[in-house]
């Protein structure tokens, strides 16, 4: 996990986005991690978020399709963070 966040070292992310990665990366996976922190270390890291047909989100980073969040509330849910996580992976 540490070799992934490294990666992302030389990205200008302050530290509410930095904080947000590692609780992205903490094993046991969170379920505490507001979505609207997720957005902004998204758009931080030059992806986008953009709304999708029904209350669905898609997540983009470099360009390639991440993941399609099903209604996000408040704080994103174990899944949808495992597959963020995912994304930022590859």
């Amino acid at each position: 996990h540490l070799r992934v966040i490294s990666i992302f070292d030389s990205i200008r992310m302050n530290r509410k986005h930095s904080k947000t990665l590692r609780a992205i990366f903490v094993r046991p996976t969170s379920s505490a991690i507001v979505f609207q922190d997720i957005e902004a270390l998204v758009v931080a890291l030059g992806g986008q978020v953009t709304e999708r047909e029904g209350s669905r989100v898609k997540v983009e980073i470099a360009g390639e399709f991440g993941v399609a969040i099903d209604a996000p509330g408040k704080e994103a849910k174990r899944y949808q963070v495992e597959e963020l996580r995912e994304l930022l992976k590859s």
